[in-house]
């Protein structure tokens, strides 16, 4: 993985459907439910955008080579590349973020959304984090 080529365009074309899709949840639900209300109408929304999507994604972990029991659970891992973190929280904390980058190594990927859906204006609730 290398962090210094740009983001393909294809990868900017995703995530742009993942804010979409947000967005149309979040118009038809407002804020104030449990996160995983929002992620079940998510990801009804990308499935009518056509977007491949892993939902409760399981990743093995390894810790100094050594391989563990235990295992990473993602919320959404999009078209394979892009790791989406779910939230319904009164505000987004820098753990949050914190913990969407810790994702994207695990998972070796570059690009990811952290998205909050307990928010008033859904574009104050969505963070795109680029490694």
């Amino acid at each position: 993985m290398s962090f210094n080529k740009p983001i393909p365009p294809e990868l900017n074309e995703v995530t742009g459907k993942v804010m979409d899709s947000a967005y149309a949840v979040h118009s038809t639900l407002g804020p104030g439910l449990i996160e995983s209300v929002y992620e079940s109408c998510l990801i009804h929304e990308l499935g009518q955008r056509g977007v491949r999507f892993e939902r409760q994604k399981t990743i093995p972990i390894q810790y100094k080579d050594v391989p563990l029991n235990d295992v990473l659970r993602i919320d959404l891992l999009i078209e394979g590349e892009v790791v989406v973190e779910l939230k319904a929280v009164e505000k987004l904390l820098p753990v949050h973020k914190a913990q969407l980058l810790t994702y994207l190594k695990l998972v070796k990927s570059r690009v990811g959304l952290l998205i909050n859906f307990n928010v008033p204006l859904i574009k104050d609730g969505v963070e795109r984090v680029v490694l």
